[in-house]
């Protein structure tokens, strides 16, 4: 599991998308349209639950939300989105997964491409890199607002997959099908979590350092800019001495 929480870190160090609350909310928008082409009612799609549980966590007004629905479920006009997926390699060889919803395949594709290429990057086939990762919930707790043993009852009782120490914080790791329940029961305890996500987890990480660690870096804010972009994941590893140079 360590190696996750450096790339949480790098991620919140550079919180450029942090300060573009604009696109954070297209992009919920965005999920939360195409959640509901599998129907509208959140209580039978456990998919739209989750991405207006992530709109409502960045405080996204509810005539927004119900607009959304209401695009995907057809009540309303709107742009049809095409769920696709990336893998390709950054530098030192970094498995990197790109997530796009997008209503022009052919930008999204160059564009994608594009910036592989202009960042020492390149895509690779289909399942070239997919298999490395698998999805899960991720929740993670800091120290200071939870003991170990208060979180393991919570992650025993509903269903948790793992509790790992990642020095200065807690993580919960979850199947997707649990994480709900394991959100809501650290929500419910009065714990408040710094991240709660369904996310790729990499099942080994490659540590990178120096230039390729800040080629890698300038690779991921790169493809995290692009507007069709939805998720961005890697098995980049740096040390924390790296996080704050590239800071």
């Amino acid at each position: 599991m360590s190696g996750h929480s450096k790339w949480a870190t790098i991620k919140h160090k550079k919180g450029a998308l942090d300060a573009k609350r604009g696109k954070i909310f297209t992009r919920l928008i965005k999920e939360i349209t195409i959640a509901a082409k599998g129907g509208g009612d959140p209580d039978g799609n456990p998919r739209l639950r989750t991405a207006i549980l992530a709109a409502k966590a960045e405080n996204m007004p509810a005539d927004n939300i119900k607009r959304a629905i209401q695009r995907g479920t057809g009540e309303l006009e709107g742009a049809t989105y095409e769920e696709i997926a990336f893998e390709g390699y950054g530098p030192g060889g970094v498995a990197i997964i790109v997530e796009v919803l997008t209503d022009n395949r052919n930008r999204a594709v160059s564009e994608v491409r594009h910036t592989f290429s202009k960042n020492g990057g390149n895509l690779g086939e289909t399942g070239s890199v997919k298999f490395m990762f698998s999805k899960k919930g991720l929740i993670a707790i800091e120290k200071a607002a939870a003991t170990e043993e208060q979180l393991m009852d919570i992650v025993l009782e509903h269903g948790g997959e793992d509790l790992s120490d990642e020095g200065d914080s807690w993580e919960i790791v979850t199947d997707p099908g649990s994480y709900e329940a394991v959100a809501n029961a650290v929500k419910a305890a009065g714990i408040p979590a710094v991240a709660s996500e369904v996310t790729m987890i990499a099942s080994t990480y490659t540590k990178l350092e120096g230039t390729a660690a800040s080629q890698m870096v300038r690779l991921l804010e790169a493809l995290e800019d692009l507007d069709d972009v939805q998720n961005v994941y890697s098995n980049f590893d740096m040390d924390a001495e790296q996080v704050e140079a590239a800071g």
